[in-house]
């Protein structure tokens, strides 16, 4: 019995070692690309291949399949590319695209989350039926807009994304997945927020969010202030 406690102990502490190698991993790729300045044509050509998914004004699919990624903030898509890129982020669709001989490492994510953080926002997003506004808008301001923004727009400097404009869909999945684990790189916050909130109320706050006006000049505002 002592042999398998043992055995499960140092199984455990071997997957810990992994995960935190992965987290440095991605934390000191994210630094790297941030000290660079983007190189948007090198960018625009990159972002080719990721226009397969998330279609050429990076505005994604209304059923959430793919997200809108356009005018994400650049810091944001930095982080996501670096923690799917040390397996940080479980993203199957997305490891083929996030390589080396696609990026080629810091300079390359910097480039191409340059060019994506560049693109018109989508203004008509997948949305919820709208049912229950105001009740999501409660919770929204309860649970999300101290990270997120009043208006969904996140924060570039803490690395909190955009979601304003998003497709319903996907900010459900999201908030699903983060709530029941399955996002390692979930921000500890969010998901002490929101672990005990079930489907219906998560699908509240996601129609919410995802009838949010998209104001397309604060968004360039906001690009220009993170550069």
């Amino acid at each position: 019995m002592n042999k398998i406690i043992l055995s499960l102990f140092f199984g455990l502490l071997a997957t810990n070692c992994i995960y935190a190698d992965s987290a440095s991993d991605a934390n000191s790729e994210i630094k790297n690309a941030m000290k660079l300045k983007p190189n948007l044509e090198a960018g625009k050509k990159t972002y080719e291949l990721c226009a397969a998914c998330h279609y050429n004004n990076g505005w994604g699919k209304e059923d959430g399949s793919f997200p809108v990624i356009a005018s994400q903030h650049k810091s944001v898509i930095i982080k996501q590319l670096a923690d799917i890129r040390a397996r940080n982020r479980e993203n199957p669709t997305m490891f083929p695209f996030s390589g080396d001989d696609i990026l080629g490492g810091p300079q390359g994510i910097e480039d191409v989350a340059g060019y994506i953080a560049a693109l018109p926002a989508n203004p008509k997003p997948g949305t919820g039926d709208g049912k229950q506004l105001e009740l999501g808008k409660k919770l929204y301001f309860e649970k999300c807009v101290a990270c997120h923004g009043q208006k969904g727009e996140g924060d570039a400097k803490n690395f909190f994304p955009r979601i304003q404009g998003q497709h319903y869909a996907y900010l459900l999945r999201q908030l699903q997945w983060i709530r029941d684990g399955r996002r390692k790189n979930a921000n500890p916050t969010m998901l002490a927020l929101i672990k005990d909130l079930d489907d219906k109320t998560l699908a509240i706050i996601a129609d919410y969010i995802s009838h949010i006006t998209v104001d397309v000049i604060s968004t360039k505002k906001e690009e220009k202030k993170e550069k």
